[in-house]
């Protein structure tokens, strides 16, 4: 018989990793470490715990990854004003990487060679999973079940979990309306119910949200306060990133901030139709960027501007621990030096509207821009600055003129 196998799996606990676990020791005879990462998806962890034990595992590893995922992978991304296609803010794709990380250090820790997830291989995580091991474990073996095995329906994957004497919840029996992923930045619903991207996706499932319909008729207003780009407080309340993450989901998602339906460009090559609900995220990139508006030179915004939207790839597809991802956030860690100071934010159904702003390193000089008489501006100068600007423009036309 072949040496038993170790291997890591990212297991949540719900039954599909829970089918997962059990084809790795019956099909591949495979000793299985679990890992379950608490990213403040909500819920008890510890019914993952007691589950894998019954299923025999050995060891188990259930970490609150909570603060280190926002303040090591959130807050950087947003640095960037990272939005993949200009509207998502790659709350599923940013979680990714920090999961694969730890897979990859617990096989480390526990003698392993192989790590295991359940990612399809329709999806973009089987990718962003798996770049990342290699990234940083040239060597690691990969079992992608969804990749291997035949249980291509839920009717096989029931009929296989009660084969091998997994519970399985009365909800899972039939067909579940969507598939949720959730963590501290937001929570993403795919599939089923929502494949058509014509049919409105149905008001019930919202759970971070509420509908701007019925957020409150009173607007609230948020100040956030900014040090070298990341947040630190809010209203006045110095907060933990994590913390303050949550804090944020609270006032953003009672307002009716931050739903977004989007129909996105996976790297794999298809179209699908993605519904998120990022409250703190979209209220926290609103800031930052008014922050910025008022502390970052023009040619460094612009210039970043245009990175901005490489850096969203790279989120997206898998690059986290790659080179290129590395060195565009130095460039934009350089940026952020001086972007301090406080944004007051106005949040009225579904709506986050800046409303003020003020830094100590703020460019904004209103003895500068002033519609008023002022002592420091010669209006003349902008005379000989429009006609060399104009320059080359007249140049080409006289020169076509001649033909």
């Amino acid at each position: 018989m072949a040496k038993q196998r170790k291997v890591v799996l990212a297991y949540s606990g719900g039954l599909d990793t829970s089918i997962i676990l059990r084809w790795l020791q019956v099909e591949k005879n495979c000793e299985v470490v679990t890992f379950t990462a608490d990213l403040g998806q909500g819920g008890e962890l510890e019914p993952a715990r007691k589950k894998a034990e019954l299923m025999g595992i050995k060891q188990i590893f259930i970490e609150d990854l909570r603060e280190e995922f926002v303040r090591d992978f959130v807050f950087p991304m947003f640095r960037a004003n990272a939005l993949y296609e200009g509207v998502y803010l790659l709350g599923t794709s940013i979680a990714r990487p920090l999961i694969a990380k730890r897979l990859v250090e617990i096989a480390a820790e526990t003698g392993a060679d192989t790590i295991s997830h359940g990612a399809t291989g329709k999806g973009n995580d089987q990718v962003r999973f798996e770049l990342t091991a290699y990234a940083l474990k040239p060597d690691i073996k990969v079992i992608a079940p969804w990749r291997e095995w035949d249980l291509s329906s839920r009717t096989k994957l029931i009929e296989y979990a009660e084969q091998h004497q997994i519970p399985i919840p009365t909800d899972k029996r039939g067909e579940s309306p969507y598939s949720m992923d959730a963590n501290l930045l937001h929570i993403s619903y795919e599939g089923k119910a929502l494949e058509d991207p014509w049919v409105e996706a149905d008001e019930d499932m919202f759970r971070l949200t509420v509908s701007p319909e019925k957020a409150p008729d009173k607007a609230e207003y948020v100040e956030i306060e900014f040090a070298s780009g990341d947040p630190i407080a809010v209203n006045g309340q110095k907060l933990s990133p994590a913390a303050l993450l949550t804090k944020l989901n609270e006032l953003g998602g009672r307002n009716g901030v931050g739903r977004l339906d989007l129909v996105e460009n996976r790297y794999v090559g298809m179209k699908s139709r993605g519904v998120y609900e990022t409250p703190g995220g979209t209220v926290l990139h609103v800031a930052h960027r008014a922050m910025e508006s008022i502390t970052l030179d023009r040619e460094a915004m612009h210039l970043k501007d245009e990175l901005m939207p490489r850096y969203a790839k790279l989120v997206y597809t898998g690059y986290w621990f790659a080179p290129e991802r590395e060195m565009l956030q130095v460039a934009i860690d350089k940026t952020q030096e001086r972007v301090n100071g406080v944004v007051r934010l106005k949040l009225y159904k579904g709506n986050c509207s800046v409303v003020g702003r003020k830094s100590p390193n703020s460019l904004y000089r209103m003895d500068y821009v002033t519609f008023e008489e002022d002592s420091v501006y010669n209006q003349y100068d902008a005379e000989g600055f429009i006609k060399l600007n104009a320059l080359r423009l007249r140049l080409g036309t006289m020169a076509r003129q001649k033909k």
